[in-house]
């Protein structure tokens, strides 16, 4: 199997059209479309149905995604491995995580690592929980920095805990308190992240057995942290998402106290590419902090 044949039909279906795929790959659009042909035909499998509006995946082709990246990806890594055994440390990288992660820890990680490895590109995948799992069972990424939540059917490495936190408005009648009761969520009206399936939050919600008044429902923490500061609610989420945020809203540990643990999540130590484990160790020892 030719890999070129799997990249064609990689391309296509993720991005919708020959015309577009040939684009990504430096081809022409007939040659893109006969790459495609010639693996249907080697795999006796109608892989993508072709219409005027462009292309999109047979059943059978979905089905066969998850593989042909999982394909490419040993391919890169072997090269990879190649240009490391000549000294070289070539190669790109991409990153799930969340966007408490992307926004904090990862644009110092990366300007150091990039210090040491110029010649490794990066790319990073915002997301929540879901997407970041979707992410990898699909091979769209090397790994994932998230929180830790059951069921974790990945490899794990924990790096730090991080406290989570009530954000209120200012004028709040619990803003000048030393924590925020969790018990209150029952009568404040409550602002949800990850569309209402945030696994942290949730689970604060089962422990205290309190059915919050959700009014709101966002994508990720920014957008609910500038709701609380225009006084629509209060929210919970982690110390790192709201690291940033300062003004105009009060930040208050909850009671009682809840924490999350930080980690990265990944596949296979094993399917890794060698710019992936040195950006995983690099991880590692810069962010993991001892238990307190």
């Amino acid at each position: 199997m030719e890999s070129a044949r799997c990249r064609a039909f990689l391309e296509s279906a993720e991005r919708g059209s020959f015309k577009a795929a040939a684009e990504a790959m430096g081809y022409t659009p007939s040659a893109i479309s006969q790459l495609v042909a010639a693996l249907e035909k080697d795999l006796k499998l109608n892989l993508l149905i072709r219409s005027k509006k462009g292309v999109k995946p047979t059943t059978e082709g979905m089905r066969l995604l998850p593989i042909v990246r999982s394909y490419l990806a040993r391919e890169k890594e072997m090269y990879e491995l190649a240009e490391e055994m000549q000294g070289l440390s070539v190669g790109n990288l991409t990153i799930a995580a969340y966007p408490s992660v992307a926004t904090t820890w990862l644009p110092g990680l990366v300007r150091n690592f990039q210090a040491d490895y110029p010649h490794i590109e990066f790319s990073i995948m915002e997301g929540v929980r879901q997407e970041i799992f979707q992410h990898l069972d699909q091979h769209e990424a090397d790994m994932g920095f998230l929180a830790y939540a059951e069921p974790m059917d990945y490899e794990w490495i924990p790096l730090a805990d991080e406290e989570m936190i009530a954000v209120v408005p200012e004028g709040h009648i619990c803003a000048s308190d030393d924590s925020y009761p969790v018990s209150r969520l029952a009568e404040d009206q409550f602002i949800m992240t990850s569309w209402g399936n945030d696994a942290e939050i949730l689970e604060i919600f089962n422990n205290s057995h309190i059915k919050p008044q959700v009014k709101y429902k966002t994508y990720d923490t920014p957008a609910a942290l500038a709701m609380v500061r225009m006084g629509l609610g209060v929210t919970i989420c982690n110390e790192l998402a709201a690291q940033y945020w300062n003004d105009h809203l009060v930040k208050l540990p909850l009671d009682p106290p809840s924490t999350v643990t930080f980690g990265i999540a990944y596949t296979s130590e094993e399917h890794m590419t060698a710019a992936s484990k040195k950006f995983l160790d690099y991880a590692v020892h810069s962010l993991t902090r001892p238990a307190e």
